[in-house]
């Protein structure tokens, strides 16, 4: 297998993150390219992984049912919005 490049669309379990990876194809009955997302676990041993970040993903063998790839590095951090906080 390849290594992936997806963002993190959830990561609520421990040492465990949810990767979107997003593919281009070209349709031929319809001739235009066509967008599909596949999500994959995967194991985060730090748990440093937050939701939107950019990551690449190796593939290892099966760590649980569902899980089958590791967190190899994170490309880019996302931009985590910290709400301002009122003094009255």
């Amino acid at each position: 297998m390849k290594q992936v490049v997806g963002m993190v669309v959830s990561n609520k379990m421990q040492k465990s993150v949810v990767v979107a990876v997003d593919r281009l194809f070209h349709h031929k009955v319809y001739n235009r390219y066509v967008k599909r997302t596949s999500k994959f676990m995967a194991h985060d041993e730090n748990n440093l992984c937050n939701i939107g970040d950019r990551v690449r993903l190796n593939p290892s063998r099966p760590l649980s049912k569902h899980k089958c790839w590791v967190v190899a590095e994170i490309l880019k951090k996302a931009r985590i919005y910290v709400p301002p906080t009122s003094t009255p």
